[in-house]
Formats: C-alpha cells, sequence, structure tokens
C-alpha cells in the first residue's frame, strides 16, 4: 500500500519594498565623502543621495544596490543610522512628475520627502519618495499605470 504524499505549498514572498538608509553624522568636512569612499572600496553603488544638513550634524539619505553590505559597513564602521522603506516609481518622460504628484495628491496623500536617482542604466528616470502611507501610494499609482519598482529591481 503506497503511503499518500500531500504536497506542500508556500505563499510567494512579496517583494520587499526599496531600503533608504539615514545615516546621521556630525557636519563637518569630509564625512560625505568618507561614507561613498567606504561603499565605494567594498563594492556597495549608492543609487540614490540627498544630504540634509544644519550647522552642526547631517542626515545622508541614500539607496544602495546591496542593503545587507551597506548594513555591515555601517555597523563595521560606527556610523549611526536607520532604515526606513521609500516608494519608488518610474517615470518615462519628465512630464510625467506632474501626474505622479496630482495622483498622490487627488488622494490626499501627504509626501514627507522626495529625491531622483543617479541615472538609472535603463535611461529611465527614478523617483524615491518618503510618504505618510507608502502601500495606499503604490497601489493609487499603479492604478495610473506607473511601474512601481522593488529592492530586487535595484539590486545587482
Amino acid at each position: 500500500m503506497a503511503v499518500g504524499y500531500k504536497a506542500q505549498t508556500t505563499q510567494a514572498r512579496t517583494a520587499e519594498s526599496v531600503i533608504q538608509f539615514s545615516i546621521f553624522t556630525p557636519n563637518r568636512l569630509g564625512h560625505l565623502n568618507e561614507l561613498i569612499t567606504l561603499f565605494g572600496t567594498k563594492g556597495v553603488h549608492v543609487l540614490a543621495l540627498t544630504v540634509l544638513d544644519t550647522t552642526d550634524s547631517s542626515i545622508i539619505r541614500l539607496v544602495v544596490d546591496d542593503p545587507d553590505a551597506a548594513r555591515r559597513l555601517l555597523e563595521d564602521g560606527g556610523f549611526a543610522y536607520s532604515e526606513s522603506h521609500l516608494l519608488v516609481v518610474e517615470l518615462e518622460s519628465a512630464t510625467e512628475l506632474t501626474d505622479v504628484i496630482s495622483a498622490l495628491l487627488e488622494t490626499e496623500l501627504n509626501i514627507n520627502y522626495l529625491y531622483s536617482f543617479i541615472p538609472h542604466p535603463g535611461g529611465k528616470s527614478l523617483l524615491a519618495l518618503s510618504m505618510e502611507d507608502n502601500e495606499m501610494g503604490e497601489k493609487v499609482l499603479k492604478a495610473r499605470q506607473f511601474r512601481v519598482l522593488r529592492q530586487c529591481d535595484i539590486s545587482r
């Protein structure tokens, strides 16, 4: 008599949203260079970058192609940092920026801040958005036929 075998199924993991690192540093000459050089020498590519500075301190926000390696480098280097998730949308042309912003406004979604990626190898512009509700923002933009990228879309 054959023993029955029940196939096991697992739920597919949803692709992880794009990770942003916010690195907290004193506002001193050379700190940005030190960070970018550290990543570059270890093969971690900075894909997007913005800096918020005050007289005494800076917050360097960035997206990289290898978050796990970046996390290790930041920890080993003693950098104070936090992680958050971004909504990243692909724009076919500069005129689509208006459409993205309008779609989010119509849904009354607040944008905390946004910044663009360093040119994407595919030639399209990428926009990183920090929003009060990334999930709703993603639904709205996908309904308008915008491509929302995940970490796996921008990683090596």
